[in-house]
């Protein structure tokens, strides 16, 4: 008789056609899940708003997979009428400010309404419907567990309401922390409150929460003290072999030496990750004659807030700036391919040392030299030495900034790599071998 399979309920808000770095961590997952003994099932919204979309990734879902949605009430709309944005402006990164940047009287009020109602967040409108849907999968397939993709969070609250139904057990996944991050609502006592209760109630709930970088599991340590260590899981994210032009990792490092020296920064840019101290580090080396700008580009690509655009037209370096809007997923990684170095920059704010991004994987599948604008010392640094890919430098250390970029500048005038890269090393955060230590999880917890 065949083995009988093995379903596992994924519960995300962000799924193809979304865009950006949200959907990428769980669409490998659903992609690979079945390579190892687990069979998908999503949960999904049936009319979601997202910021970004990108029709080509639902290439990349199983032919078979089971999606099931569930209606979504979304609030922007009424947002963008409220504070005057038009329709089709990217709100994530034109909403994030710099800590102490003034807003608009309506822009206030509509923050408050933000921190004062929409507990978790803005998606709490999915929560009733998408409970009701899960209930249905349950009753019509052999479900053996769940997972939940966060943020946002009010995914993980429908799985911990599915839990308590069902009894089954359930992985809470975390791509950022929760409650006190940098892009999360400062609210006020009893809303902060309520958002705690939610918050420790997921933590203690879950059997186990699986968490992209290390510093979520500690974020959590720290407000919960009864929350035990060993139940926090660490799965790094990573890149797929399969989205780059040349799928063998040896072969992408030998570098092509572009006609211009080319560093791309990919990804979103606003109030505190912005470009800043690395654009005033290349005026620095122009100033000196230490590189010719004539023989450099600087290729910014994804969405931008209106402060960046203004940052990318200083005079000194606006003609070799190169902006391209937001492109689907794989053109992206083949801009990443076909550049000499890439550019990693991190939010500037208090937990800047413990911030991985999921992106810097992808930009180490690429096989190219990283100038990361983040902590020395810090979990980005860590990386960059584990794999011998790049350096990282401290926001504010622009000389710093000069030399590594000069470093990139001299290796491209060589035709020589500035880093050795270790092909090996970087192998081993290939989106398959996270998806294998996921299904392990979840074999560990059926199998009790």
């Amino acid at each position: 008789m065949p083995e009988a399979k093995k379903y596992v309920l994924i519960v995300t808000y962000y799924f193809p056609p979304a865009g950006g770095p949200g959907v990428q961590r769980v669409l490998k997952f659903i992609k690979y899940l079945k390579d190892f003994g687990w069979t998908p099932i999503v949960l999904v919204p049936e009319n979601p708003e997202y910021p970004a979309r990108d029709e080509s990734l639902l290439k990349e879902l199983p032919s078979d997979l089971i999606i099931r949605r569930a209606p979504i009430f979304e609030p922007y709309s009424i947002y963008r009428k409220f504070t005057g944005k038009a329709k089709g402006v990217s709100l994530d990164v034109n909403v994030i400010k710099e800590a102490g940047a003034k807003l608009g009287k309506r822009e206030r009020l509509a923050e408050l309404i933000r921190e004062t109602l929409f507990i978790p967040d803005a998606r709490i409108g999915w929560f009733w419907s998408a409970v009701k849907e899960g209930k249905q999968i349950l009753k019509e397939y052999p479900v053996s567990a769940i997972y939940s993709s966060s943020p946002p969070y009010t995914p993980a609250l429908i799985a911990r309401a599915l839990h308590r139904i069902s009894k089954l057990p359930w992985i809470a996944g975390f791509r950022d922390p929760w409650t006190g991050f940098h892009n999360t609502p400062n609210r006020w006592a009893l809303p902060r409150k309520i958002d705690r209760s939610l918050e420790h109630s997921v933590f203690s709930e879950a059997n186990l929460v699986e968490v992209a970088w290390k510093g979520i599991a500690e974020d959590a340590l720290g407000k919960y003290l009864d929350i035990p260590r060993d139940k926090f899981i660490h799965i790094p994210n990573g890149f797929d072999g399969a989205d780059y032009p040349e799928p063998d990792i040896t072969k992408r490092a030998a570098m092509p030496r572009n006609a211009l020296c080319t560093i791309t920064y990919s990804g979103s840019l606003y109030g505190p990750r912005n470009p800043l101290s690395f654009l005033k580090a290349v005026e620095q080396l122009i100033g000196s004659k230490a590189i010719d700008p004539s023989k450099m580009k600087l290729r910014f690509v994804g969405r931008f807030g209106a402060e960046i655009h203004e940052m990318l037209d200083r005079p000194l370096i606006k003609p070799m700036i190169e902006k391209i809007e937001y492109v689907p997923h794989a053109r992206a990684v083949e801009l990443l391919a076909d550049s000499d170095a890439l550019l990693l920059i991190v939010d500037e704010v208090p937990s800047v040392a413990q911030i991985v991004p999921g992106k810097v994987y992808e930009y180490l599948g690429a096989m190219r030299p990283l100038i990361a604008i983040a902590p020395p010392n810090g979990a980005i640094g860590d990386l960059l030495r584990e794999t011998e890919a790049g350096e990282a430098v401290a926001n504010a250390d622009i000389n710093g900034q000069a030399r590594l970029i000069k470093q990139i500048y001299n290796g491209w005038s060589n035709s020589t790599s500035a880093f050795a890269m270790k092909p090996a090393v970087i192998s081993q955060y290939e989106r398959r071998e996270a998806t294998r230590k996921l299904a392990g999880l979840l074999d560990s917890l059926t199998n009790k």
